[in-house]
This record gives structure tokens, C-alpha cells and sequence, in this order.
């Protein structure tokens, strides 16, 4: 017959409420990182955008300039 040992179970419910705590924790850092780099990518990609129509700015005035 199988012996339960009440201290070993109330170690080990510790333990899991624990780990559980921790993997809300986690939870919530992985959000945070996951905005974070939402928030990095939007601006990656406006600053593509003036780059972008910088250069072609430039391009285009050379053109203009150098055809004549």
C-alpha cells in the first residue's frame, strides 16, 4: 500500500505555487520584450522611410542636375 507523507506533499505544493509564480513573472517579462520590440520595429521601419525618400531626393536633384 502506498504511504502519502503529508510534510512531502506540502513541500512540494511550495514548490509548484513557486514555480507557478515564476512562470507569471515570466509571463509578464515575455510581454514586455514582445512590446518592446514592437515598439523598435516601428520606429526601424520610419526611419527606413526617411532614408529612403532622402536618398531618393538626392538622386533625383543629381539626375536633374547631371542630365543637362
Amino acid at each position: 500500500m502506498i504511504e502519502l507523507d503529508p510534510v512531502k506533499i506540502g513541500v512540494m505544493w511550495q514548490k509548484v505555487e513557486a514555480m507557478e509564480h515564476e512562470v507569471s513573472e515570466l509571463r509578464a517579462d515575455v510581454k514586455e520584450l514582445l512590446a518592446m520590440a514592437n515598439k523598435g520595429r516601428g520606429g526601424f521601419w520610419v526611419g527606413m522611410m526617411v532614408v529612403s525618400g532622402i536618398s531618393s531626393f538626392v538622386g533625383f536633384i543629381a539626375h536633374y542636375f547631371s542630365a543637362k
